[in-house]
């Protein structure tokens, strides 16, 4: 494949030109001599559905930009207990700069791709560049604001407007190439109905019930049990927002 040369890809490595976290992600930050350097400790990788990325408290020694796939976010209690408190999509970036040991676990929750590199040089060009401290804290801001949407979307609405803000999330963050204006998007459901059920604080068969409404109303399709196509305008018509 040919990748064409010019002002936005002058010098910039092989690796880096067509990556989505070079365009929208963390490293859209970086200088060309800042991008050569990271791509000399830098490596890419799959993950299979299931595999842990980041154990809780584990000390942490690489970061990660997330590629593609979707990564499930979990907290444990001391009795063993999990919730999943967030889902991670491309080009998010994966860790918890200036902190040493995990608070949360990571798991791929489909098939994941990821850029990693060592903490100690990313922490390191964060010091040396402001651009990038500021991509980090606007990133970690926005991932608040998620949070404080997602909290009242668990406190206040009902099972049928959880389940659609659920999907739509999915529709709208599980392809970075996904053409904003489109009127509909397909997908594979990331999360089983029992992981989509703990995600929503919602009973399996909840779930289910709501999934049925959704397609009986046309608002959705279902093929296979897995993959869903989605009207998006009648889906966020079922948010509550």
């Amino acid at each position: 494949m040919t990748i064409r040369q010019d002002i936005h890809s002058a010098g910039i490595p092989v690796l880096c030109q067509s990556c989505e976290a070079r365009h929208r992600g963390l490293c859209g930050a970086l200088e060309p001599d800042q991008l050569i350097e990271l791509s000399k400790t830098s490596s890419r990788r799959g993950v299979s559905p299931g595999a842990e990325l980041t154990g809780d408290a584990e000390v942490v020694e690489r970061y990660s930009n997330v590629l593609s796939g979707v990564v499930k976010l979990t907290k444990s209690l001391s009795d063993g207990r999990q919730q999943i408190v967030g889902l991670q999509f491309a080009p998010d970036f994966l860790g918890r700069p200036f902190k040493s040991e995990s608070a949360i676990s990571a798991e791929a929750a489909t098939e994941v791709s990821l850029c990693s590199f060592p903490r100690s040089v990313i922490e390191r060009m964060m010091k040396l560049s402001p651009g990038l401290e500021h991509r980090l804290l606007k990133q970690t801001l926005n991932e608040l604001d998620e949070a404080r949407e997602w909290m009242l979307a668990l406190g206040r609405k009902t099972a049928s407007e959880k389940v659609a803000s659920f999907l739509l999330m999915i529709a709208r963050n599980i392809d970075p190439a996904t053409d904003p204006a489109a009127k509909s998007a397909s997908f594979e459901l990331p999360l089983t109905r029992a992981d989509i059920a703990d995600f929503l604080g919602l009973t399996i068969e909840t779930v289910s019930r709501q999934l049925t409404r959704l397609r009986a109303s046309d608002v959705i399709r279902i093929e296979n049990n897995r993959n869903v196509t989605v009207d998006l305008s009648r889906l966020e018509q079922r948010c509550g927002d």
